[in-house]
């Protein structure tokens, strides 16, 4: 198959992505894992009503995170368990009935 053959065949098999269907609201935002104290400055179209004084002066929305690459053990090689809201405790508690033999 030559190139020109190559082309048509790639536009004719693969739809074109749709119009107006992708937010155009994007803004700076602070995303910040307050379990390792990391934080990082992207654009976002998620909404928060907290904000943050970032490091160049100026204060950006907050997205709050309980866990990121910064506190993740596959990125960071160590196992260190979160327990946001007593996820632990609520599961042991649901299935300690399951685990009790009679």
């Amino acid at each position: 198959m030559n190139l020109l053959n190559m082309t048509i065949f790639a536009t004719r098999n693969f739809k074109i992505m749709k119009k107006g269907i992708h937010p155009e609201d994007y803004r700076f935002v602070v995303f910040k894992d307050f379990s390792s104290d990391y934080a990082f400055l992207s654009k976002s179209t998620a909404q928060t009503k907290d904000t943050i004084k970032w490091e160049d002066g100026n204060e950006y929305p907050l997205i709050k995170l309980d866990i990121s690459s910064a506190s993740h053990p596959f990125f960071t090689g160590k196992m260190k368990f979160v327990d946001t809201a007593g996820r632990i405790d609520k599961f042991k508690k649901k299935y300690a009935k399951a685990g009790e033999k009679k």
